[in-house]
């Protein structure tokens, strides 16, 4: 009898902790797919200006639109996770621009060679063509892409460290200790008396003192995505980084326009002279004097999208707070049902009679719990499994921080731990050009998708559905 009270008790807290966690998980999937769908919108909209912005370039535009998609494609296909090297891909994009616009430039009558095109696109870094454009577009782009990508790992990381460390099972001395704190009253004819509030805090903090030692690492990470977060609207903030892509293209164009005969020049004396030099394309002539007027300022993002971001970024940064106290709170709000109101401290159950609990509460952690009177603990045998997941916490906060200062970060070395059902990974090396598998939800959280809506992360109001043992109490 006492076996199956035990393993009762152990399954209804079970039940409540994975319930608290399911509604973590869902507040944090919540907040990932807002950003997602915002940094999305962000994205789309900045590519689909490319017309309206870089048509005056005429054929430096018409004939190189794929040249244009492919660098929205890659920038994409990073944001997703891939292993793409940002910065060489960025310098890839202006070395082929290089070569397209020099080659519509070149008279008509005089052929350009393969090899020639490469010694061509090989002075981007040298001669500088296009002015300051392609270095200063190159740090902003990839500190607003890594800081993006980072983020939303870091959301999915923290759901599966909830998710994994809310599947652990409570030991047998914590059964134990659950059994004497609910069904010990019926036994004694107090079936109505509630527990003690600092009895039960010292059986749940017993049993709930490895997931505690997860609270530095978390908050610290937590800290750390509210840090990330708040430098989406520093300047030049996020919004404006994404949505310039398409002026600062035509800036960069326009100015090796306005300077092609000095880089013309320099080239001839670096790769040599390809044959006659004529009058060059009357074409890309026309189109100087067309697009000559038009400036990179003229294209800006219109005044609700700053107003957007700011709230998108109040809102991560408020809502992440609500979450920093979790594994701490989690046995406040367990008892905060279960156990005797404050009033009612000297008439609850103390473990053995009704009367007053005197112990003191101990503090948090496994090794706070040397002393508790309620569970008794080996403090050198922390769970493995939790151990695991503090680790992840501080691989994933070091690549926040990592991101904070513009360093790429190559989730590739993730283990299996953080990304979930390998989510996030790249085989062999190779990425998928689409890769929806990143934000997936594992087959575990099915639950949580719909709850996402309506989750609220402060502990006390998700746990309000009570486990058998408080109906139990009531008769």
């Amino acid at each position: 009898m006492e076996e199956n009270l035990g393993s009762l008790s152990a399954k209804e807290t079970e039940g409540l902790i994975r319930e608290a966690g399911r509604s973590l998980q869902a507040a944090f999937n919540a907040l990932h797919r807002g950003f997602d769908t915002y940094f999305t919108e962000l994205h789309g909209n900045s590519e689909r200006s490319l017309v309206e912005v870089l048509s005056p370039l005429g054929p430096l535009y018409s004939q190189n639109t794929r040249l244009y998609g492919d660098l929205y494609a890659d920038l994409r296909q990073y944001y997703r996770g891939s292993a793409l090297n940002l910065d060489e891909t960025l310098s890839e994009f202006w070395s082929r621009l290089l070569e397209r616009t020099f080659k519509i430039s070149t008279p008509s009558d005089v052929s350009l060679s393969e090899d020639y095109l490469d010694c061509v696109a090989k002075q981007q870094e040298t001669l500088r063509p296009f002015g300051d454009v392609p270095r200063d577009m190159k740090a902003k782009l990839i500190r607003a892409f890594v800081t993006a990508r980072s983020f939303v790992q870091g959301l999915i990381v923290s759901g599966e460290v909830v998710r994994k460390v809310s599947q652990v099972h409570l030991s047998p001395e914590c059964m134990k200790a659950l059994m004497k704190l609910v069904y010990c009253p019926h036994c004694r004819g107090m079936a109505s008396v509630k527990p003690c509030s600092n009895y039960c805090s010292n059986v749940m903090k017993g049993c709930l003192a490895n997931q505690a030692d997860l609270n530095p690492e978390w908050q610290n990470l937590i800290d750390t995505m509210i840090q990330v977060a708040s430098s989406f609207s520093t300047e030049p903030s996020l919004d404006v980084v994404l949505s310039s892509i398409p002026a600062r293209i035509y800036e960069a164009v326009h100015f090796l326009q306005e300077n092609m005969d000095t880089f013309t020049t320099r080239v001839y004396q670096t790769c040599g002279t390809p044959g006659e030099q004529g009058t060059g394309s009357p074409a890309l002539h026309e189109q100087r004097k067309k697009s000559s007027s038009l400036t990179a300022s003229g294209y800006k993002p219109s005044p609700t999208a700053g107003l957007r971001l700011e709230m998108q970024v109040s809102d991560l940064s408020s809502k992440l707070r609500e979450m920093r106290q979790y594994w701490t709170q989690l046995p406040v709000a367990l008892c905060s049902k279960l156990a005797a109101a404050g009033a009612g401290q000297d008439k609850c159950w103390n473990g053995i009679t009704k009367a007053r609990y005197l112990p003191e509460v101990m503090g948090d952690g496994l090794a706070n719990q040397i002393n508790n009177p309620e569970v008794e603990l080996d403090i050198t045998k922390p769970d493995m499994t939790i151990r695991q997941q503090i680790m992840q916490l501080k691989i994933m906060s070091n690549r926040l921080k990592n991101a904070l200062d513009g360093n790429d970060v190559d989730f590739q070395d993730a283990s299996d731990d953080i990304s979930g059902s390998g989510s996030g990974m790249c085989i062999g090396g190779q990425c998928p050009r689409n890769r929806p598998g990143l934000y997936a939800f594992s087959p575990d959280n099915n639950r949580v998708r719909g709850a996402a809506a309506t989750s609220q992360t402060r502990l006390c109001g998700l746990l309000l559905p009570l486990p058998a043992a408080i109906l139990l109490l009531q008769r």
